[in-house]
């Protein structure tokens, strides 16, 4: 089984592992295993010009644009699956505190909560930036190799 399709089923697997209690943070660490491994990916998979007939590097470089599409897909679903679910946190905990102002446990965990959402939040912009280091690699790797399509 090559990286990439262990990368591919290993994504899979948490995805439908997710549950509300996931921790955020761990997830989206597994889940950017592809991205971190790009490179390597593409020196392995992706031949040189004197290997290139010897593997099909459109294929190759058409089912990692399809994983890359797949995975950032998943983790902006992921992120603001965190963002929607630490909200309406943020919200119960709000309300909670406007009935009982004295609570410092309360308003403690609100305050928790409140910065887990703008982490979540930033979150998005960690994730774009992740993903356009990730196109670039890809684009120069695989360029002469792989057009896709112009939808997308």
């Amino acid at each position: 089984m090559s990286s990439l399709s262990l990368v591919t089923s290993k994504r899979s697997a948490i995805i439908k592992m997710w549950g509300g209690k996931r921790n955020c943070i761990e997830l989206l660490k597994v889940m950017r295993t592809i991205d971190d491994r790009i490179v390597h990916e593409l020196n392995t998979t992706v031949p040189t010009a004197s290997f290139a007939g010897k593997i099909d590097a459109g294929q190759t470089c058409k089912q990692l644009y399809e994983s890359l599409m797949a995975a950032h897909a998943s983790r902006d679903r992921v992120i603001k699956h965190c963002i929607a679910q630490t909200s309406a946190v943020v919200k119960d905990l709000r309300e909670e505190r406007e009935k009982n102002l004295d609570n410092l446990a309360l308003l403690k965990q609100l305050r928790k909560e409140q910065t887990k959402l703008k982490w979540m939040q930033s979150e998005l912009n960690v994730e774009e930036v992740v993903n356009d280091r990730s196109w670039k690699v890809f684009n120069e790797r695989c360029r002469i190799h792989f057009k896709p399509p112009k939808n997308e």
